[in-house]
């Protein structure tokens, strides 16, 4: 038998320095860019309600929804893409998908939880909706999961470069008007915005203990301007419904204060807050500024300013009319907005234009750049 050549002579000891040789974490690499989380209401909710038990009220998961981007209904309340969509592709990331769709198995680049019809408080829409706390055990769900798939260093950092992104409060407020409720009669406004208020803070406090430092935040629109809240009131022939209105802007300057508070209070604490209520409001009085036709009425829907909820007939109304070109209009239906003036806000957001922080100034892509 030949003996061994120089070859086999080399490779024996290459073979035991491989074998002692400390093993390597195999697990994923965290993504080199900030994940995005998103949290709150149908204004960034990607279709987590799809695989809830609801109704049509809460779903849009049916045509026209979906029409001009997708060509497909997803859940989205719009006919395309929503702020989350565009944020996540100005920050080099791709669509966060619903956090309950089947299937996804990596929360690398982030997660989305929020879901159409939510609130703060667990109250609004009871069992129709995914409320905030829900929404939060999915978070610490997901964070789990991201350890076991990365390694608790690698997913600290993600959880510590991620950015947190929140909508949530509308349904807190319209839902007092939309439903039999008559909690705005046991409480002071002051007081119920303060219950608002109180269960956002917990949230936000449990993600930063959880390792989050950077958030985002959309303050309220004009809620009593939306076409579905504007219809309420027959005999004001069409005018905003100020009390709405008045209980967004006492949320969202109780948000403003705490928002600062929590900078002072938290250690590492930053935060974007962007103006919806002012840069919405802007758009739908004066659409033609902006690249609009219609700042008031909606694309679908009907009744006066389609604010009848009906669009794509699956509600209690089934009849709508559907405009030809949405992006002619700023709202979707009778409380959404179409994709093109979710893209304008969320340039805005991106770049920090229209926004409102104590900080000088924290765009979103500041915080996504870790500035």
């Amino acid at each position: 038998m030949a003996g061994p050549t120089a070859s086999s002579n080399f490779s024996l000891p290459l073979l035991l320095l491989l074998l002692v040789a400390p093993a390597s974490d195999c697990r994923a690499e965290p993504d080199p860019k900030a994940a995005l989380f998103a949290f709150g209401d149908s204004y960034l909710d990607p279709g987590n309600n799809n695989y809830i038990n609801t109704t049509a009220l809460d779903q849009a998961n049916f045509w026209p929804y979906g029409e001009t981007y997708f060509k497909f209904p997803t859940g989205r309340f719009s006919d395309g893409r929503l702020v989350s969509d565009f944020i996540a592709e100005y920050a080099g990331l791709p669509l966060i998908p619903p956090y309950l769709q089947p299937g996804v198995r990596s929360w690398r680049h982030g997660a989305n939880f929020a879901s159409a019809g939510a609130g703060a408080l667990a109250e609004t829409f009871k069992g129709s909706v995914i409320d905030l706390k829900t929404q939060l055990g999915y978070f610490k769900k997901a964070a789990t999961q991201l350890r076991q798939e990365l390694g608790e260093a690698k997913a600290e950092l993600t959880i510590s470069r991620g950015v947190y992104m929140f909508s949530i409060g509308s349904n807190d407020y319209n839902s007092p008007f939309l439903t039999n409720s008559t909690i705005l009669s046991s409480y002071s406004k002051s007081v119920y915005a303060g219950m608002v208020i109180s269960n956002l803070t917990k949230v936000i406090q449990e993600i930063y203990g959880i390792g989050g430092r950077k958030f985002g935040f959309m303050n309220l629109p004009p809620l009593g301007c939306l076409p579905g809240i504007r219809i309420i009131k027959a005999e004001q022939g069409g005018r905003c419904l100020e009390e709405a209105s008045s209980l967004a802007n006492l949320h969202n300057h109780a948000l403003s204060k705490l928002l600062a508070k929590l900078e002072h209070q938290l250690t590492g604490f930053k935060y974007s807050l962007y103006d919806f209520n002012s840069n919405l409001r802007r758009r739908m009085n004066h659409p033609h500024k902006y690249g609009f036709k219609a700042g008031k009425v909606a694309c679908c829907g009907t009744g006066r300013y389609r604010g009848v909820s009906s669009c794509g007939g699956k509600r209690i109304v089934t009849e709508f009319e559907l405009c030809e070109s949405p992006g002619e209009h700023v709202f979707w239906d009778s409380f959404h907005l179409t994709e093109r003036i979710y893209e304008q806000l969320a340039r805005q957001m991106w770049n920090g234009d229209g926004i409102r922080s104590s900080s000088s100034p924290n765009s979103l892509k500041n915080l996504f750049d870790g500035l």
